[in-house]
């Protein structure tokens, strides 16, 4: 008997020989990682290319200048307050109009010992989302200075 949410499903036929079916899907399943760790150690570097080069591949490309202040730190205020005006790199948007609004952002935060290029290199990721991030993290490492 079939309840109303079962109707079109089909019932799981009965095996008689239950503990045969278990030992040969077993037996189905060791080979096939056998099957698949040979695989593995005939071409190691599979893995490897895929993840390792991204990981290796850290460098950032914005170079940050030297700091002389050993205190100074981007408190997350900044960075909130950068982030409010990201730019997604929609055609709707204007790039200039983002610059000039991110650089309007960065000339009301000075710290002694600090650059106005320093504090603009360091939030300037921050203010870029999606298309515009995807581009920065796709561009040649230490490509920016100022």
């Amino acid at each position: 008997m079939l309840r109303r949410s079962q109707r079109g499903r089909p019932l799981i036929p009965f095996d008689l020989e239950i503990e045969a079916t278990l030992q040969r899907q077993s037996g189905a399943k060791k080979r096939q990682l056998q099957q698949d760790s040979t695989m593995a150690e005939r071409n190691p570097t599979v893995l490897r290319d895929y993840v390792l080069r991204q990981a290796t591949d850290l460098t950032s490309s914005i170079v940050n200048p030297a700091v002389k202040a050993n205190d100074f730190k981007l408190r997350p205020a900044f960075v909130s307050f950068v982030e409010k005006d990201q730019f997604s790199g929609r055609p709707t948007e204007n790039t200039y109009i983002h610059l000039r609004n991110f650089q309007a952002k960065c000339d009301t935060i000075k710290f002694n010992g600090v650059s106005a290029e320093a504090i603009r290199l360091r939030l300037f990721p921050f203010s870029l989302t999606d298309r515009g991030s995807d581009w920065l993290l796709n561009e040649e490492p230490n490509s920016f200075t100022t």
